[in-house]
């Protein structure tokens, strides 16, 4: 029984000392903090967004009708302030249903008539803080009249041939990419986040996405 012991007891100390030197190793501090499979997928035939930006873009596939996506737009907002010079942050609009494609509407007109990022914000917590009724394009057209926008240029732009032509570019785009929900991040039409804990590690994970890309155009 004593030498059982003592084997173990020096089994134990070699395990630990190996322990220490693989994590001494150089380089391990440099290992990727997600894993493909894991935190993230890689498209199988990416597809960037038409853009003649030429930067790396990072997307977030979203409907103001999502209250994941309310809860997720301040810190989507917080993402794209951190990128650095090369990367991008844009919008897209999901219209997964009837229900949603007013949502999607709104947005192209926002965009259209220069007010999306003005009123994102504003638009989430009108319908998910103080609960107004925002479910139509009218409840729409009233929220943006109540932020300063010409009501009828908005449903004019809402309801043109323009936004409904950008809806099945970017629902055949939101396919092609694999995306079934949202708040979903696409950085580069190459990767999609998916399989985070929380929507900080979400963030996170697109950041170091998109850095990784913006190096890999260098």
């Amino acid at each position: 029984m004593k030498i059982l012991t003592r084997w173990r007891v020096l089994a134990l100390t070699a395990g630990l000392v190996l322990t220490s030197a693989c994590t001494a190793q150089p380089g391990t501090a440099d290992a990727a903090p997600y894993a493909e499979g894991s935190e993230y997928v890689t498209l199988p035939a990416p597809q960037r967004r038409l853009s003649d930006e030429g930067k790396v873009e990072v997307v977030e596939v979203f409907s103001y009708g999502c209250v994941h996506c309310a809860h997720f737009a301040p810190l989507a907002d917080k993402l794209r302030k951190e990128l650095p010079a090369g990367v991008v942050f844009k919008l897209l609009p999901a219209p997964f249903s009837a229900d949603w494609e007013p949502y999607a509407r709104a947005y192209y007109a926002a965009a259209k008539l220069g007010v999306a990022e003005r009123t994102h914000l504003a638009l989430f917590e009108a319908k998910f803080k103080l609960n107004y009724p925002i479910n139509s394009l009218d409840d729409l057209a009233d929220f943006y009249a109540r932020n300063g926008v010409d009501r009828d240029a908005f449903l004019r732009e809402a309801n043109s041939d323009a936004a409904t032509a950008a809806m099945a570019s970017d629902l055949d785009l939101i396919r092609h990419w694999q995306v079934d929900s949202t708040p979903t991040l696409v950085v580069d039409g190459t990767y999609r986040v998916t399989g985070v804990r929380t929507q900080d590690e979400m963030a996170a994970v697109a950041l170091w996405l998109a850095k990784r890309a913006l190096a890999a155009k260098k």
